[in-house]
């Protein structure tokens, strides 16, 4: 992650770190868990790929027309709470799919509480009425994450597949204002809704999200077919970010975040932002993305478990080629633990092996070198530089 506002306001955010980083993961504010010493993984937890759903972009190809044939059961579901909070992991991501279809999910969100476990919601917010959003509370969900892709209806809609999700999604994050359930938008920029970026920027901070995190397009799942169409040019990536920065310098800290996920690169944008600006936080900037020890994080703080048990390095590395194992033969505490594994010891090794224009960069020690899936989707070589990178260096 590129975490924008903590950079910008970094002062504040190094002291916090300094407080926070050597406490027991359990202890640690949710907005500091990157910057902990521990290296136990949040784990993104596809409970269901049923979705209300089709999504241009989905990264796991959800849908109306999934089953539930080879998912976990409740029970085996109950099973990996046990493991991961006797693990330690530091925030359980629920998502799907769309979460809020599997009918377990109170059950597993108040056990996974009741074991001192901190999760978060990743969800279209459709389903999102005020009574869902109150049971979401109650259970000890922290945080929703909504996906809002535009900031027209006819936009976002055309991204769902959907003629009234714009309307629902909308009425979501008032639902979760009302519960007191803090929410933020997600979004996917492509080319179809760059253009929007500001209004919904706008949109985001009237509806009281007190997140904006951004997504670049990856080529996994649906996105894999759309990839080609919608994936954004280096000049409209750029344009992105400086209104990114412009918008978090705009605006107060304490009421909205800014980050970007899936692009390690863009941390040498803001780098570079801050030095032309003369920021007086640029020191304390580079201190916190030094501290993340080089860009991505799959494999090492972010994990996946997909449906049906199969863990992942990350939710976009979702292919045969990353499996590390599945939780019905192997508890994910030991397949984790191992770091013998060919797709583990690739994932984290790679800053010493990475190749390409990275292998030269100034900047590969801050970066570590992008998008390990993007790289592999473009050439079959899991060690090629990142084709999304935008980075112009000597």
């Amino acid at each position: 992650m590129n975490r924008i506002t903590q950079c910008l306001h970094g002062r504040g955010t190094v002291s916090s770190v300094l407080q926070h980083c050597h406490k027991p993961q359990a202890e640690v504010p949710s907005n500091y868990l990157a910057f902990s010493t521990n290296y136990r993984p949040v784990v993104f937890w596809n409970l269901t790929d049923r979705c209300n759903l089709r999504c241009t972009h989905c990264y796991s190809k959800s849908g109306p027309g999934r089953t539930t044939e080879e998912e976990l059961t409740t029970a085996e579901a109950l099973g990996v709470i046990d493991d991961l909070a006797e693990m330690g992991v530091p925030l359980i991501l629920f998502t799907g799919g769309e979460p809020l279809i599997r009918e377990d999910i109170w059950e597993l969100a108040r056990y996974a509480g009741n074991r001192g476990l901190k999760m978060a919601l990743s969800t279209n917010g459709t389903l999102i009425t005020s009574d869902i959003a109150h049971r979401v509370k109650k259970c000890g969900i922290e945080y929703a994450g909504i996906s809002l892709d535009g900031a027209k209806a006819a936009t976002h809609n055309r991204f769902r597949n959907s003629c009234d999700a714009f309307e629902q999604t909308i009425s979501a994050f008032a639902a979760c204002k009302e519960a007191g359930l803090r929410c933020g938008v997600r979004i996917t920029l492509t080319k179809e809704n760059c253009r929007e970026l500001e209004d919904l920027v706008d949109l985001s901070l009237s509806l009281g999200a007190s997140r904006f995190c951004l997504y670049w397009l990856v080529p996994t799942g649906r996105g894999s077919d759309s990839y080609a169409r919608l994936q954004l040019d280096k000049g409209e990536v750029t344009e992105a970010l400086s209104i990114l920065y412009r918008k978090a310098n705009e605006i107060d800290p304490g009421t909205m975040e800014f980050l970007t996920v899936d692009a390690p690169q863009d941390c040498i944008h803001l780098i570079q932002s801050m030095e032309r600006d003369g920021s007086a936080d640029l020191e304390y900037a580079r201190d916190l993305i030094a501290s993340l020890k080089g860009g991505c994080s799959a494999g090492n703080r972010v994990a996946n478990i997909d449906p049906c048990g199969n863990v992942y390095p990350c939710q976009f590395a979702r292919s045969p080629d990353f499996l590390i194992g599945n939780i019905r033969l192997k508890p994910f505490s030991m397949l984790w633990a191992d770091d013998g594994h060919p797709v583990l010891e690739c994932f984290r090794r790679k800053p010493n092996r990475t190749e390409g224009k990275c292998k030269t960069c100034g900047y590969f020690d801050l970066c570590g070198g992008g998008c390990r899936v993007r790289a592999y989707a473009k050439t079959g070589d899991f060690l090629a530089e990142d084709p999304f990178c935008y980075i112009e260096t000597e």
